[in-house]
């Protein structure tokens, strides 16, 4: 039996399976990972801020221009489309086997794809607040008004909702993350190096049966789980669906 029949086979035996994902979801969607990313030399204020410097609160706060700058050319892919491992995801939750997808990615593209259980620890591009009167806006509106978006309501900072560096995860979404591996029989882990931290330790509250990972590199749990592939995590979700009946 292969990885993927392998895979099938649990799945199609699973009734509470949780997806748990990093960069690596993305990245056959043209995405890159941001951890990929070097040091960045801003003209402007003339110093080299390495990309965790440039996306965080206080980055945000101190110079808001450049982050902003930052954060449409890094952050933002809006012509990125779903591949085919979201799909897969949002046909397996169709199908009563997946219950939820908890994801660190930002692009919001597992809704995209019709997943309706996604709990987003890292928040959403897609969604954006005033600071001061906490006025909703999308995306489109972030993206147009250079360089700082202003409220065009009471002309505070338009931030994106999308958790920075020295800022702390929703409280909410990590509890319903940790109630959903908890009550998970299967949990795959795909597309994230397990190495960011608070998010990476939710997988610790897993009780269930079958712990899967589908990673390009090695991780800390690989020893723990039953089934380990290597390959491309998008094309392994669909592949495992598909024979599925």
């Amino acid at each position: 039996m292969t990885d993927i029949e392998k895979l099938a086979e649990i799945l199609s035996n699973s009734t509470s399976a949780v997806f748990f994902g990093g960069a690596g979801m993305s990245t056959e969607s043209g995405i890159p990972d941001f951890r990929s990313a070097s040091g960045i030399y801003n003209q402007k204020l003339n110093q080299t801020f390495s990309p965790e410097e440039m996306a965080s609160h206080r980055f945000f706060v101190s110079h808001p221009e450049e982050f902003f700058a930052f954060y449409r050319e890094r952050f933002v892919y809006l012509d990125a489309k779903p591949n085919a491992g979201h799909l897969a995801l949002a046909e397996l939750e169709r199908r009563g086997i997946l219950s939820a997808v908890i994801t660190q990615n930002i692009d919001g593209l597992h809704q995209i794809a019709g997943s309706r259980v996604v709990y987003e620890l890292h928040g959403s591009i897609r969604r954006n607040y005033c600071v001061e009167c906490g006025a909703k806006y999308d995306v489109s509106f972030v993206m147009n008004n250079k360089p700082v978006p202003h409220c065009t309501r009471c002309g505070g900072v338009v931030k994106p909702d999308v958790v920075l560096y020295g800022e702390h995860l929703d409280n909410d979404n990590i509890s319903n993350s940790i109630r959903a591996i908890a009550n998970a029989d299967t949990l795959i882990v795909g597309g994230t190096s397990l190495i960011v931290y608070p998010a990476a330790g939710l997988i610790d509250y897993f009780r269930g049966r079958h712990l899967i990972l589908i990673n390009k590199t090695a991780t800390h749990a690989d020893a723990d789980a039953e089934l380990v592939i290597r390959e491309p995590i998008g094309e392994t979700l669909s592949k495992a669906v598909a024979l599925i009946e």
